[in-house]
């Protein structure tokens, strides 16, 4: 893919994004892409609120994690994770984890952004 079939390099306004729910549990997770597929990348990345959170997941891709507020915990395999402000947290693909947290803004980057439909971006 050449940098002629990406889109364009554009800022987001964190104020004017919009989070919606996330995951099997609405109440606990909001997400908001600001990259990914829609860019035809292979980089996906977002923010993430995350409040009385205590969500199961297994990543199906490389994840770094940067804790913006709050306190952000990943429980894994070989033992808990727990960050604060300006921490990052990195989970290889196919990490079995628990998100746990009473209130954290996160951002995240995850490759590929294609995981969910297996295809390639």
């Amino acid at each position: 893919m050449t940098n002629a079939d990406r889109a364009p390099a554009r800022l987001n306004r964190f104020s004017d994004l919009r989070f919606q729910p996330r995951f099997a549990y609405p109440a606990m997770a909001e997400v908001v892409e600001v990259a990914g597929l829609a860019d035809r990348s292979e980089l996906a990345g977002g923010f993430a609120r995350f409040r009385d959170a205590d969500i199961p997941w297994q990543v199906g891709y490389d994840e770094l994690i940067l804790v913006i507020s709050g306190t952000f915990a990943v429980e894994t395999p070989q033992g808990p994770l727990e960050a604060g402000p300006m921490d990052t947290i990195w989970l290889p693909a196919g990490t079995e984890v628990r998100y746990v947290s009473e209130d954290a803004l996160v951002f995240y980057s995850l490759q590929p952004a294609s995981w969910a439909t297996g295809a390639a971006a």
